[in-house]
C-alpha cells in the first residue's frame, strides 16, 4: 500500500493507522453522552400542556426508551457481525448497495452530526450566558466548540479521558435532581404515579403521539459507539455490551428525572416553559441553586458535544477512505485522527452557530435520519435471510419482534413526520437526491454489495 503525505498528514484507513484504545466503558458514556442532552431538559415543559397525567407522561419516556432498547438490540448484531466504523454508512453500504449506504453517510456528514452539534453549543452557550451575562451566547458557543475541537485533536487516549469526566459530571447532574426532587416532600402536588382510566384517553391522543416523537429525539444516539466500531477494542464483545447498557442506563435516568421534576415542581410552573431543569433547580434551591444547575448542564453540554464531535469525523473519514471524490477527508494525522474530517465538521457547525441556520436544518434531516435507522434494524432481518451463515458474534434476543416493534414505531414517526411536516420532510429527502448524483459522479463503488463473506 502506498500512503500519500501533505504537510506531515497521511491518508490511509482506520485499520491500519490506528489501534483500538477505546474500552468498552468509554463507548458506553460516549453513547450516553450522546443521549442526554438538550431534549430531556426541555421537553416536559410542553409534555405537560397538554398530557396533565404523571403517569402518562412517565409512559412517554418509558415506551421512548423501550423503543430505543429495541434499536439498540438489532444494531448490537449488526455491530458484532460488521464491525467497522461509520455506523449506516457501512451497514447499508453492505446490507443493500453501496449507493444506499452513501446517501446516509451524505446526510451524517453534511449536517447530520453538525447541526445537533451546533444546537447543543447554542445552548451551551445559552446556559453559559446567566452565569456570565456579559459574554455573548454566541461567543460561548464558538469558544466551547473550538475547546472541544482541540481536545479531540489531542488523540483517542486525551478525548476518552476528557469525555469521559464530562459524562460523569452529566450523570451526576440527573442523579443529584433525581434525589433532590424525590427529597423535596413532594412539593409539585403530584398525588400519584399510579395509572387511571383517564390515562387511557391520552395514551392515545394526537398530543401524545406527537410528544413521542420529540422524546425519541431526546434518546437519539443510542446508536453512538457504532460510529467508531474501529477505535473499539475487542469490537465484536464491546459493542453488543455498549450498545444495550447506554440505552438501559439513560432509559432509567431518563424516567426518573422526569418523576422527580413532577413530583418537586407544580406543572402550572412547568407548563410551556423551555429550560424546565433550570425551573426545578430554582423551585428546589432558590436563585443560586438555580445558577448552579445551570453550570452543571453546561458541563453536561460539553459532552454531548463532544460525543458529536467524536463520532461525525469517523463517519466522514470512513467515507473518504472508499469514494474518491472525498479522499481528502480521510487524512489522518500521525496520531491517527481523522484530522481533515474533524476540521471539516467544526467549520460546518460554526457556519450553522454564525448564521443560526441549525434548526431549520434540523427540521430538514429529521426524517432523513429516522429513515437511515429504519432500513439498518430492517437489513437484520434482511440479512438473516440473504446471509444465514454470515458470523454472528452476537444475535439479539426476541427475534423477530424485537426488530418489528422498532420498525412499527419507526414506520409511525416516519409516516408522522410526512404529514406534519411534508415540506421538511421531503427537502431532507432532496438533500439525499443530491447525494445521490454527487456519489454517481465519484465514479467508484458503484456495482454489487458486498457479498456475505465480506463483512
Amino acid at each position: 500500500m502506498t500512503i500519500a503525505k501533505m504537510a506531515d498528514v497521511e491518508v490511509q484507513p482506520a485499520s491500519v493507522i490506528d489501534r483500538p484504545t477505546v474500552s468498552s466503558v468509554t463507548a458506553t458514556t460516549l453513547a450516553v453522552a450522546d443521549m442526554i442532552g438538550v431534549g430531556v431538559f426541555t421537553s416536559l415543559g410542553f409534555q405537560v400542556q397538554h398530557i396533565p397525567s404523571a403517569f402518562s407522561l412517565l409512559m412517554l419516556w418509558m415506551i421512548g426508551g423501550l423503543i430505543a432498547l429495541c434499536g439498540a438490540l438489532a444494531y448490537a448484531e449488526l455491530a458484532a457481525a460488521l464491525p467497522r466504523s461509520g455506523g449506516e454508512y457501512h451497514y447499508l453500504s453492505y446490507i443493500y448497495h453501496p449507493a444506499v449506504g452513501f446517501l446516509a453517510g451524505w446526510i451524517s456528514m453534511t449536517v447530520g452530526f453538525a447541526a445537533p452539534t451546533a444546537l447543543a453549543a447554542m445552548a451551551f452557550g445559552s446556559y453559559a450566558g446567566s452565569i456570565v451575562p456579559s459574554v455573548s451566547p454566541i461567543v460561548l458557543a464558538l469558544a466551547v466548540t473550538g475547546l472541544v475541537t482541540f481536545v479531540h485533536i489531542g488523540g483517542v487516549r486525551q478525548r476518552g479521558f476528557f469525555h469521559n469526566i464530562a459524562t460523569n459530571i452529566k450523570v451526576a447532574l440527573v442523579a443529584v435532581l433525581m434525589i433532590a426532587g424525590f427529597a423535596s416532600g413532594g412539593t409539585g402536588q403530584v398525588e400519584t404515579f399510579a395509572p387511571a382510566w383517564r390515562d387511557l384517553d391520552y395514551m392515545t391522543s394526537a398530543p401524545f403521539a406527537i410528544s413521542l416523537v420529540f422524546v425519541m429525539y431526546s434518546y437519539s444516539g443510542w446508536n453512538a459507539a457504532t460510529y467508531i466500531a474501529g477505535d473499539i477494542q475487542r469490537p465484536h464483545q464491546t459493542l453488543p455490551l455498549s450498545l444495550i447498557a447506554a440505552t438501559f442506563i439513560v432509559l432509567v435516568l431518563y424516567t426518573g428525572l422526569n418523576a422527580a421534576f413532577l413530583y418537586s415542581t407544580p406543572m402550572s410552573k412547568l407548563s410551556g416553559q423551555l429550560d424546565v431543569a433550570l425551573v426545578v433547580g430554582r423551585n428546589l434551591f432558590g436563585e443560586l441553586g438555580g445558577r448552579m444547575v445551570s453550570f452543571l448542564i453546561c458541563f453536561g453540554l460539553v459532552s454531548s458535544i463532544s460525543a458529536m464531535m467524536w463520532i461525525g469525523p469517523r463517519v466522514t473519514a470512513v467515507m473518504g477512505e472508499d469514494v474518491n471524490l472525498l479522499r481528502l477527508l480521510a487524512r489522518r494525522n500521525p496520531k491517527g485522527i481523522p484530522i481533515a474530517a474533524l476540521s471539516y465538521q467544526a467549520g460546518v457547525v460554526v457556519l450553522l452557530l454564525v448564521t443560526g441556520s441549525f434548526e431549520t436544518i434540523l427540521d430538514f434531516i429529521q426524517f432523513s435520519l429516522t429513515l437511515c435507522s429504519f432500513l439498518a434494524v430492517l437489513g437484520v432481518i434482511v440479512l438473516r435471510y440473504r446471509c444465514p451463515s454470515l458470523a454472528r458474534p452476537y444475535r439479539l434476543p426476541g427475534y423477530p419482534l424485537v426488530p418489528l416493534v422498532f420498525l412499527t414505531m419507526t414506520g409511525f414517526m416516519l409516516v408522522h413526520l410526512l404529514v406534519q411536516r411534508p415540506f421538511q420532510s421531503l427537502g431532507g429527502l432532496a438533500m439525499m437526491l443530491v447525494g445521490l448524483a454527487i456519489y454517481a459522479a465519484s465514479g467508484n463503488r458503484i456495482g454489487e454489495r458486498a457479498s456475505c463473506g465480506d463483512a
